[in-house]
This record gives structure tokens, C-alpha cells and sequence, in this order.
């Protein structure tokens, strides 16, 4: 038998409060939707609101596993709000990026969400790193980024006083902004358009049944079965998840590929003491080095005021292990076990080794920094916070950088729609990523 959806047994969000949507609007929810969006980080958020602009006549919900939304990727991240530089001529990363941070600068102003546009500087320091800046330089151009130029050493010196550099690119549209208050923002004009969020729902099964929900005249209207680990139960026209660090297993259990499989890499940041911030501007980011897989440690400044320094790149032993030490021993055994992740890490082994080391040792961290601000000493910085990146690997282990849609097969397969891989700079393309997976969900269900 269907039951119907109870508020005692999980908690519903239905206030229009961007800062924490936690007013309960009634007390029982009802069983059935047009469309069901599961994971309420920024892109699932984003893609809802999106969503329910567009046909507010139709019935949504957004289920959440967390008892808050956003608070793994979407409220873990540098907080950058980035202008589409690294990413290929013509790439969807690249297209999505400079719109998007287009879009979020409209949106936050539209909202009175505060934001900086306090710049960055991808600063050389090395002669052997010039010809690469140059040709990110030529790429940004290609990518329509705004305002980019090539300064030299004196131009550092009057954009950022204590940064040490021989060349720089100058992105002075990059900005920074609380990536999670925009996330809860969307999910505040989701509520707001009529849509109905779920806290406490972490899914256990996404499938088709072929009964009518318990007490329903409208025969096989909802088809698609969604159930959480409680045994409740949401019955829905059609489905789209946007998990995450847990993107893969949604697919998984709803028929789809095992891969690409989502592999946690653990980022730590060192935080600048307040008595230092004067050491930093704005953003100041390194050469991207094309050996290895991932940026390299940078200088973010905060909307809070605080300065993060990092981070480093570690595969983290839990898909949301925030901490050196937390474990599970399944996210572990799954890591492990995937062949890409072992031809990943046979490639880059040495790096691997040394971003472990830099992550104990904040002396060997410092390091670092110092070539790009040497009046940066082990005494002037404390731990920081962390973060963990659900990236997406290929069996080959390489890390898939553009977007994954999957449905599997069959009738699931008509009707569930998996955003397998949303790469960074998802946040600030949060807006224009919606777009693309709305249009997307309305080529595939004929909304």
C-alpha cells in the first residue's frame, strides 16, 4: 500500500527564508507531483527554480537528504565567482561559465545579495610559466571574458602590493560571494513559485510501479516511485536528481552505468590571521600547471573578511569526510577498488604524495605561498575550513570535465532524468546550468 507523506516523519520546507527555509507549511504533504528533483545543492536548487519559472501550473517538489539544503559542495566552496578563463574555446564549461557569472551578478543585485568584484591575478612567477599564461590569456579572449589584460611586474605591484611576480593575467570581473546564501535564495523563489521542499529524505529507490497511490482516482498519472530510507514514499510524472558526491549511486539504483564513478577529493584551506590581511586584495591564483590534475593552492579572500589559503588535493576515505580522519567503509572500498581511480592515481603518484604531505605539514604549505606573497610566515596562518569535490572519473581515470546526463533503459529510463556530472565551476554557473538542464528536461518529458 501507498502511504501518504506525513510531516512527523520528516521535515517539510515551504517559507519563503532565503537565509534558512525552515518553517514548516503544512502538516501532511501530499504523495504526488509532476516532477520530483532530488539533492538541493546549488544546481538542483538552481535547476527547480528554473524549472517552476517555467511551468508554474505543474506540480514540484525537491527531496533532500540533509535537514538544511546546501551544505555540502554548495557551502563548502572558495566562494568565487569566476569569469570562464581555463576552460576550452567553445566548451559548454566555457559557455556556461561566462554566462553564468553574467547571470550572477544580475541576480544578486536583483536580490540584494551582497557581493565584491574585487578581481584576480593568475600570476606567474617562473619564466617557464609566461608562455602559458599567454595562451590562457588567448583563451580568455576566445571565451569572451570580460576586460582580461597581461600586466607585468609593476602592474602586480599596484593591484596587489605584497604579491611577487614576474607576469599576470588580470581578470578584473572575477568577484567573490556566499555561494550558500544564493543557493537558499533559489530555494526561496522555489517555495515562493509554489514548489515544496523535503528535508530529511535521503532516497533509497527510484522506480516504476504500475498500482495507483493509495486513495488516487488519477490511475497511472505518477508512475515513478520514489522512496526513502524510512519506507516513505513520493509518486511523481517524472524525476531529475542532481546528487553530488552521490550523483553515481542515484543512477545506479535506478538501472543506469556504474561510471563515470564519483570519487571525493578532500580540499584543506589555511585561514590568514586578521592581523595579516593587508598581505591580500583580492583572488590570486597560480599558473595552472597542464602535468597535473588539479589547480594548485590560491589566495581567497571572503565575503566574511577572512582570507583561505589552499587548498590541497586529497582523496577524502568518506564521500562527506570534512575531517582528516573521518572514514567509511564503503565510499572507501568503492574508491579504491575503481580501476580509474588506482590509473589516476599511478599517473600522478608523486603529486599525490606531495599533497598529502603539504595537507599534515602547514610549514610545507606556507612553502607555497610564499612564492607568490614571501612576507606570508607558518606563524601568520591557523587551519581552516574544508571542502570535498565530487569528481567524476572514467575507467581510463581521467576526470571527466564536461556534463553527464543519463536515464538507463525502459520505462525508469523514459521518465528519470540523472545529472551525473556538474563540473566547476558549478556554482557560478548555477544559472545558466539550470537553463541547459531545463531545456534538457523538456526535450526528454515533452513538459
Amino acid at each position: 500500500m501507498i502511504r501518504t507523506l506525513c510531516a512527523a516523519s520528516f521535515k517539510v520546507v515551504g517559507a519563503a527564508q532565503p537565509k534558512l527555509l525552515t518553517d514548516v507549511t503544512s502538516r501532511y504533504l501530499h504523495s504526488t507531483y509532476d516532477v520530483a528533483v532530488v539533492g538541493a545543492g546549488i544546481v538542483g536548487l538552481a535547476t527547480a527554480r528554473e524549472l517552476i519559472l517555467r511551468h508554474p501550473s505543474l506540480s514540484f517538489v525537491l527531496l533532500e537528504k540533509e535537514k538544511e539544503l546546501a551544505v555540502h559542495q554548495s557551502g563548502h566552496n572558495s566562494g568565487v565567482i569566476h569569469s570562464g578563463i581555463y576552460y576550452t574555446p567553445g566548451s559548454l564549461k566555457a559557455r556556461l561559465c561566462v554566462r553564468g557569472a553574467t547571470l550572477a551578478y544580475e541576480y544578486c543585485e536583483k536580490k540584494g545579495l551582497p557581493y565584491k568584484r574585487c578581481g584576480k591575478l593568475i600570476v606567474a612567477v617562473e619564466q617557464e610559466e609566461i608562455p602559458r599564461l599567454k595562451a590562457l590569456h588567448e583563451r580568455g579572449l576566445k571565451n569572451n571574458v570580460r576586460d582580461l589584460s597581461i600586466v607585468d611586474s609593476k602592474g602586480i605591484r599596484e593591484r596587489e602590493p605584497y604579491c611577487r611576480g614576474i607576469m599576470a593575467l588580470d581578470s578584473p570581473y572575477t568577484g567573490i560571494v556566499d555561494w550558500r546564501m544564493v543557493a537558499l535564495r533559489y530555494g526561496a523563489d522555489f517555495v515562493e513559485t509554489g514548489g515544496k521542499v523535503v528535508t530529511e529524505y535521503e532516497v533509497s529507490n527510484i522506480s516504476t510501479v504500475r498500482e495507483s497511490p493509495a486513495g488516487s482516482t488519477e490511475g497511472m498519472k505518477y508512475p515513478i516511485a520514489i522512496t526513502d530510507k524510512k519506507g516513505n514514499e513520493v509518486r511523481c510524472r517524472y524525476a531529475l536528481t542532481c546528487g553530488g558526491l552521490y550523483s553515481d549511486r542515484l543512477s545506479q539504483i535506478s538501472g543506469c552505468s556504474p561510471e563515470p564513478r564519483i570519487v571525493p577529493f578532500r580540499g584543506d584551506y589555511l585561514v590568514l590571521k586578521p592581523e595579516k590581511h593587508y598581505l591580500v586584495k583580492g583572488n590570486i591564483y597560480p599558473v595552472p600547471d597542464p602535468r597535473f590534475p588539479f589547480l594548485g593552492v590560491h589566495f581567497t579572500p571572503r565575503m566574511d573578511g577572512n582570507i583561505w589559503l589552499g587548498p590541497n588535493a586529497v582523496l577524502a576515505f568518506k564521500r562527506e569526510g570534512y575531517k582528516m580522519l573521518d572514514f567509511n567503509i564503503r565510499d572507501f572500498a568503492d574508491a579504491l577498488s575503481f580501476r580509474g581511480l588506482q590509473k589516476l592515481v599511478m599517473r600522478n603518484l608523486s603529486y599525490g604524495i606531495g599533497e598529502m604531505y603539504r595537507g599534515l605539514n602547514i610549514r610545507a604549505q606556507v612553502k607555497n605561498l610564499q612564492k607568490y606573497i614571501p612576507e606570508i610566515s607558518p606563524s601568520d596562518v591557523i587551519r581552516g575550513p574544508t571542502g570535498v569535490r565530487a569528481q567524476a572519473l572514467d575507467r581510463n581515470g581521467n576526470l571527466v570535465d564536461d556534463f553527464v546526463f543519463d536515464g538507463g533503459v525502459g520505462e525508469v529510463g523514459s521518465r528519470v532524468l540523472h545529472v551525473r556530472n556538474a563540473p566547476s565551476p558549478a556554482a557560478t554557473s548555477s544559472l545558466a546550468i539550470a537553463e541547459m538542464i531545463a531545456d534538457e528536461v523538456e526535450s526528454r518529458f515533452s513538459l
